[in-house]
């Protein structure tokens, strides 16, 4: 019976699916086991040299999935990703060699290639995307996929790619670096410096050189024969068809797939494309456009959750698209006025990456931008994105250094036509990142960093006037034709067929362009947020505001850490007052990272600041007074940074705003011991025994004499004072004010009492042992000297008594 959906491929390919048994690969699988990792490469050499391709057919699989591992991560393979040179050498230089562009296993691929076999590659293990595209038997627009899709005997389940041996081992790779897989190292991994990052980069330099042509397959004496291009893509996805149809009409039958004759100029670099779409479709096709806006929602699980080196590998391609994008020759131009024809190659340069790239590069931004974590891995993301706004950093030819070397580098005018056509890259992912920025903590040096970079980015000379102009192009109004809708804006992944099909005409309307570029990327019906628009600039004024906040808290921290160093001098060994077991200060990594980063955060936000003014034109009677808005409208109590609340009876109680300023960090209570001081857990630095001893001495003493403390501490006199100091504790009370904390824990907290807790503290008994070892020396008795140290700390406490009385807030 004909299956519903029409005759894909026959079954004449089932025998190469399925090899008769290989004794040779019985014997591979028996050297894994009995032989070291050199010596199996050394025979895999040799058996990819002596064998017929018929035979090495029957291992290609096999050896494919033990160098990668397999695509569940039940099967961890040569472990690419961990092997280092550092550690291991010997290892990493001979799978090196052995994967190479140029390599033995390469070797294998065109030999079996020259034979035209083919492999099933289960669609499961495609991206989520692509997936539930084919499972609905519907054609996804990447050629990478036409004429390919298998569908199972009658009766089966799955579906299946046919893929030629080059396809098939480029999925491998691909998919090997986002395959989860058990891992588990006694050593720091460097994850630019592992074997299969080192290996991306070798497979981009050869199979998209900035300079010469790819080199071609072995000859027929070194493959078994010439080899051919892969099969051809359909011709229904040419690069003109798709210039003139909207992306929803795109969407064909699986049934549909057809077959051609091949275009010679493909056989010239049909491995370059290869590569380059297998990488795209496995590293960045993990969300469609529609999925995206499925997840805009807080209730939808991620189904895929990138990782830092992930990004980084990303990141390394992107770098090098623009190399080789850069690295296009102007067209010459004959004597007789005709342009001269482009090679393939040059014409794959020219569209490289609005064609394969940018769509799908935006989308997963856009993800990353909203659902990574917020913490300093982000970076990996930022570094991305910053890189594929810079061309001109990859450029060939290198701008002039400036009179002063100090002053950055303007970009040169001929990157305007990029900026349009990327202008959602730099406009809404700024907005994007503006928003993550709010809800960080600039305190931190690592944050403080990302957000210099982007500023730093953003404020090079020349880059806002172009996104500015961008932005007026994508805002004109279409004079010449009627309402927008009637005018069709075509996506850069509408341009998915092979790049070697004809040519659309050129387009000359800019602004049409970046419609075409905005509208193809968000929808007919996108509502465009103005980088430069009062919405931003409030955004970005926020953002100034926070940012001069976390540098007066910076400074804060500073002096507390210089403070909190002095207080532990030698010295300080000889106080007789209270300790404060309290411990309630809350810092951040820069307690751990001293006084350098506190330094080198102030420098990052004070220059992200300085770019921020540069780039929308804000002055400092601006920020001045933003500033002194701030710092009015705090509570003039000291309720600095704590998050909108309301008195009670019961207490500090949160608003509506409140409870938001905390969710999303912007600000925070003191987290810090709230119960009776007396009750702290006993510290280490403490008698255990004398500590419960002094606290019962000091609960009959306080339950003893309450009511005469109470009138002592209520006279307003001297003597009132003197009770109060020492008998109270401002401070704590203070602090206890400004917290959540109901008003009968709070009258607890303001009762007088006496606390000899002090005494228990091991830093006080060496303190008094040393000072009577010292007056015994000339000749004082221990009764002289506790007269002399008594009388000493009386006038030391009334000297402070004094200077608390005038310090004293004129306020109950």
């Amino acid at each position: 019976m004909t299956p519903p959906f029409g005759h894909i491929r026959g079954t004449e390919m089932t025998a190469h699916h399925f090899p008769q048994h290989s004794y040779l690969l019985d014997s591979l699988k028996a050297d894994c086991l009995n032989k070291p990792f050199a010596q199996r490469c050394h025979d895999l050499v040799t058996v990819i040299e002596d064998f017929p391709a018929k035979e090495l057919h029957a291992i290609f699989p096999w050896l494919v999935e033990s160098i990668f591992g397999s695509l569940d991560g039940i099967i961890l393979g040569w472990n690419l990703r961990c092997l280092q040179g550092r550690a291991n050498p010997t290892e990493y230089n001979i799978a090196l060699d052995f994967l190479d562009a140029g390599g033995p296993m390469m070797k294998l691929v065109y030999k079996l290639q020259a034979e035209e076999y083919r492999y099933d590659f289960s669609v499961s293990y495609l991206p989520g995307p692509v997936k539930a595209s084919i499972q609905e038997r519907i054609l996804p627009e990447c050629s990478l996929y036409h004429n390919k899709v298998q569908f199972p005997p009658s009766g089966g389940l799955s579906l299946n790619l046919a893929l030629n041996p080059f396809e098939y081992y480029m999925f491998y790779f691909a998919l090997s670096l986002i395959t989860p897989k058990n891992i588990s190292t006694a050593y720091h991994i460097s994850m630019s410096n592992s074997a299969y990052f080192v290996l991306v980069d070798r497979y981009l330099k050869w199979f998209l050189p900035t300079e010469g042509i790819v080199l071609p397959p072995p000859s027929s004496s070194d493959a078994g024969g010439a080899v051919p291009s892969p099969a051809p893509r359909s011709p229904a996805m040419s690069f003109s068809s798709y210039g003139m149809h909207p992306t929803s009409l795109l969407k064909r039958h699986v049934a549909h797939q057809t077959s051609v004759n091949a275009d010679p100029a493909s056989q010239e670099i049909w491995r370059s494309e290869t590569m380059l779409q297998v990488f795209v479709e496995m590293w960045l096709h993990h969300y469609s456009l529609d999925m995206y806006q499925k997840m805009q929602s807080p209730h939808i699980k991620e189904s895929f959750k990138p990782t830092e080196e992930h990004v980084l590998v990303i990141r390394l391609l992107v770098k090098h698209l623009h190399a080789f994008s850069n690295s296009l020759k102007p067209d010459p131009v004959s004597p007789s006025g005709h342009s001269h024809t482009a090679s393939p190659l040059e014409e794959f340069k020219r569209i490289v990456i609005p064609r394969f790239v940018q769509q799908k590069l935006y989308i997963f931004l856009q993800h990353c931008f909203g659902h990574w974590p917020l913490d300093a891995s982000f970076r990996a993301v930022l570094e991305m994105w910053l890189s594929y706004l810079q061309p001109w950093r990859y450029a060939p030819e290198k701008p002039l250094l400036s009179a002063e070397s100090s002053l950055p580098r303007s970009v040169p005018e001929k990157w305007a036509s990029f900026v349009q056509e990327n202008l959602l890259m730099y406009t809404k992912l700024f907005v994007s990142f503006l928003n993550r920025a709010l809800r960080t903590d600039l305190v931190s040096p690592k944050n403080a960093l990302m957000v210099f970079r982007v500023a730093k980015v953003f404020a090079q000379p020349n880059l806002a006037e172009m996104i500015q102009k961008g932005e007026q192009l994508f805002l004109e109004t279409d004079l010449a034709l009627p309402h927008r809708q009637h005018r069709l804006f075509i996506s850069p992944s509408s341009l998915g067929g092979s790049f070697l099909s004809s040519r659309a005409p050129t387009i000359t309307d800019a602004s049409f362009k970046v419609k075409s570029h905005v509208y193809g990327l968000e929808g007919q019906d996108f509502q465009y947020k103005q980088m430069f628009g009062p919405e931003v600039r409030s955004l970005v004024l926020r953002l100034s505001q926070l940012i001069g906040q976390a540098q007066q808290t910076a400074k804060s921290i500073s002096d507390h850490s210089v403070e909190a160093t002095t207080s532990h001098s030698f010295l300080s060994w000889f106080r007789f007052g209270s300790t404060d077991l309290n411990g309630s200060y809350t810092g951040n990594d820069l307690d751990e990272m001293g006084q350098d980063s506190i330094k080198k955060t102030d420098e990052y936000l004070e220059k992200a600041l300085e770019y921020f003014c540069q780039i929308f034109r804000l002055n400092e009677a601006q920020l001045s007074q933003l500033m002194l808005n701030w710092g009015a409208a705090q509570d003039k109590n000291g309720k600095k940074q704590l998050p909108d609340c309301i008195e009670s009876e019961d207490g500090l109680i949160l608003t509506p705003l409140g409870r938001y300023q905390i969710i999303n960090g912007l600000r925070r209570f003191e987290v810090e011991y709230q119960g009776d001081p007396e009750l702290q857990p006993i510290r280490s630095y403490e008698s255990t025994t004398l500590v419960r001893l002094l606290f019962r001495l000091s609960s009959a003493i306080n339950e003893r004499f309450a009511d005469q403390m109470e009138r002592l501490c209520a006279k307003e006199n001297f003597l009132g004072s003197f009770c109060r100091y020492h008998l109270t504790n401002p401070s704590l009370v203070e602090k206890a004010r400004h917290s959540p904390l109901s008003q009968q824990r709070l009258g607890q907290i303001q009762q007088p009492r006496v606390s000899l807790r002090f005494l228990a503290s091991y830093r006080t008994l060496l303190s008094l042992l040393m000072v009577y070892f010292i007056a015994s020396w000339f000749c004082i008795s221990p009764v002289t000297c506790t007269f002399l140290l008594l009388l000493g700390y009386l006038f030391y406490a009334t000297v402070m008594t004094l200077l608390a009385e005038k310090r004293k807030p004129h306020q109950h």
